[in-house]
């Protein structure tokens, strides 16, 4: 691959505002994550706790590559190497954990095993930290990252284009998890949804019986989630590979606007989608969080909120009975 022969990519700066404007949104999506989880202790979960640490990554993710897009570097430096490794870990850590909470799910679920669900945690922090950090730190001693002139990232640093083995590199800090977790995802979602359905159709039979008690649907908020878990994940995440792939075909490809731009958001947007699914398209969560901006709002006193939430209805900062209901619900409802 004469990839050294072709012009490198240089960035136009409407694209990198919107890549910027992405990486800004993850970050500030993860930060919300992590202030719920923070803010609430009733509403922390085993699923949400994972969900915690794979923000982490997301944030981490997310202010590297607003570095990186805000430099464009041009040459291998050493924040160029700094930004890099730290993009490199957390990126990779990020596909680990999100392939976790799918492997969660799916033995609590679909094989009811809640105590080997519970004993693998140990292993996801062993697995999502410990690989990634291996595999940094030896491409850094290495000096396997550097400036990569963008053909396979958007103005950050990733493996310098100038090593031989830069395509072995390039699987191994990246790309081969990617690929994995597009295969791993779908599979364990596809399995839980089929075991919601069975278990939906198995509950549809007494309802003749209980027509007046208030039954939970599964599918109502817990299927969508299940559906959109994986497919937010690889509509964010393909935009690289297909980028990836077209390189590994011939040298960079032509400067492709469209493409670049869906590849750096793809790339840094992961917090974001994370926290539209898991705080904003959250009830519970949502009402706290527009009760306890309205009340800043307002600067409204304890007492007085308190009589207010009462007479008007609204969630006090401790959540409504109705809230209280969704707590009830099983897990993956949040």
């Amino acid at each position: 691959m004469a990839w050294l022969d072709v012009p490198p990519e240089k960035l136009y700066l409407f694209e990198q505002v919107i890549v910027l404007l992405s990486c800004v949104l993850s970050f500030l999506g993860s930060l919300l994550i992590i202030f719920t989880h923070i803010r609430w202790p009733d509403l922390r979960s085993r699923p949400r706790q994972l969900l915690l640490f794979l923000s982490v990554a997301d944030l981490l993710s997310a202010a590297s590559y607003f570095y990186g897009v805000l430099r464009d570097f041009e040459a291998t430096t050493w924040d160029c190497v700094a930004q890099g490794a730290l993009s490199t870990f957390s990126n990779t850590s990020s596909f680990f954990w999100t392939v976790a909470v799918a492997l969660y799910l799916y033995i609590t679920i679909v094989q009811s095993q809640q105590s080997l669900a519970e004993h693998m945690v140990y292993w996801f922090h062993l697995i999502s930290w410990g690989i990634p950090l291996v595999i940094t730190v030896a491409a850094v001693c290495l000096n396997k990252i550097g400036y990569d002139a963008s053909y396979v990232s958007v103005g950050w640093c990733w493996i310098n284009i100038e090593a031989e083995d830069k395509l072995t590199w390039m699987l191994l800090t990246g790309k081969a998890w990617e690929i994995l977790a597009y295969v791993i995802l779908p599979v364990l979602y596809v399995q839980i949804k089929k075991h919601i359905g069975r278990a939906h159709r198995a509950l549809s039979e007494y309802r003749p019986i209980l027509a007046e008690a208030p039954v939970y649907q599964p599918r109502t908020i817990a299927d969508k989630k299940l559906i959109f878990i994986p497919i937010i994940f690889i509509f964010l995440r393909i935009w690289s590979t297909i980028r990836f792939i077209l390189t590994l075909w011939h040298p960079p490809v032509r400067h492709n606007t469209i493409l670049l731009i869906l590849h750096g958001i793809g790339n840094s947007f992961q917090g974001g989608a994370n926290c539209i699914m898991f705080v904003l398209c959250t009830r519970v969560i949502r009402t706290r969080l527009l009760t306890s901006l309205n009340c800043c709002c307002k600067s409204t006193g304890p007492s007085d909120f308190r009589e207010s939430s009462v007479s008007e209805g609204r969630t006090s900062a401790y959540g409504s009975v109705e809230d209280r209901k969704d707590l009830s619900r099983p897990l993956l409802s949040t």
